[in-house]
């Protein structure tokens, strides 16, 4: 009987944790348009049927929303004000909430790192006093609005640096680290009585375990305190599916860092492969069975260090990559993550 009882005990317990891990596992998009498209009229549709765009996603299993914040933006519509709006609607919805730092006006990512235009001319040391302030002022006001993010990026695809030429890889690891560390102390100042956010740090390499491992290793070199490895995977810039699958397990075991693939993507009609054989279709049914290898091979990743996928942008109101065709209808894409959220 004793016996019996521990067995039942143990598998007890052994359920919640998987039952726990589920409602963890991050189903994410980054969906910093949607509103912009909304507010210009553009209608999401299922069915042929009408719906708001995050109700869409919350149907199909998605439970956190990723949104970039600029610092002033003068042709992107992702300010602050803006971006709150954004996140009161997905808060509304149940959406946990990434927030996503580019430090610039416009795009950062690996190929250009603009400062903020506030920001020209200043040392390097007011630099690190201009982003610890503007990161704790604007986490103040999204705690104020009810809307703190659960998890925040120090930077978009910091691979070779943020805030150029000041923060620029490889040659101002130095600088870069003081940034870095500016922007984690901002959140962690901003946090008052909330429970404060996880850190990602967020770079484009996703099948790339040479470079993966030389850039983290450099980091964790300067021992800055972080939470989550976040990667970029388009398997046009960044390898084959076992190249990601290589680095992605790699990672965890030599980091012991939970891993989110924070973007991802693929084409519904053809775009990067027309010249070129593809690794899967570019079409609606490609688009969607390339979704279910990637979340596949994060949750194969050892030790269950896989704990999301996002995918980049799929609300656009017209694109290749996104989730929707020309008329708004949405794509079979959206069905990848039912067999795994609904009872």
């Amino acid at each position: 009987m004793i016996v019996r009882n521990c067995i039942t005990l143990f598998c007890i317990i052994i359920l919640n944790s998987f039952s726990i891990k589920a409602q963890d596992y991050a189903i994410g998009a980054d969906l910093s348009f949607l509103k912009q498209s909304e507010d210009r009229g553009f209608s999401f549709k299922e069915d042929g049927q009408k719906k708001p765009g995050l109700e869409i996603f919350k149907d199909h299993g998605y439970n956190w929303i990723r949104l970039r914040l600029f610092h002033t933006p003068t042709e992107l519509p992702n300010n602050l004000a803006y971006t709150i709006a954004l996140a009161k609607e997905a808060k509304k919805n149940g959406f946990k909430f990434l927030l996503d730092y580019h430090y610039s006006d416009t795009w950062a990512d690996p190929g250009k790192q603009f400062l903020p235009k506030a920001w020209e001319g200043k040392t390097h040391k007011q630099l690190i006093d201009s982003v610890f302030e503007y990161t704790k002022n604007t986490m103040i006001a999204f705690r104020d609005s009810l809307v703190y993010p659960d998890m925040v990026q120090i930077g978009n695809e910091v691979s070779n640096g943020m805030m150029w030429p000041d923060g620029k890889l490889p040659g101002n690891w130095n600088n870069f680290a003081d940034l870095i560390q500016a922007g984690i102390k901002g959140v962690y100042a901003s946090c008052g009585n909330n429970r404060c956010p996880k850190i990602m740090m967020h770079i484009d390499k996703g099948g790339n375990k040479a470079f993966t491992k030389n850039w983290f290793d450099k980091l964790n070199s300067y021992k800055i305190k972080y939470d989550v490895i976040g990667q970029s995977y388009y398997p046009w810039w960044h390898g084959t599916l076992l190249d990601l699958r290589d680095c992605l397990n790699f990672t965890a075991k030599e980091y012991k860092k939970d891993i989110i693939l924070v973007e991802a993507a693929y084409n519904w009609k053809p775009r990067e492969y027309v010249n070129k054989k593809a690794p899967f279709p570019e079409s609606p049914e490609g688009q969607r069975e390339f979704l279910e290898e990637v979340n596949r091979i994060v949750l194969a990743i050892p030790d269950n260090r896989g704990v999301g996928v996002f995918w980049w942008e799929p609300a656009v109101s017209r694109g290749a990559r996104g989730f929707f065709d020309e008329n708004g209808n949405v794509l079979p894409v959206i069905k990848v993550f039912d067999k795994f959220t609904r009872k």
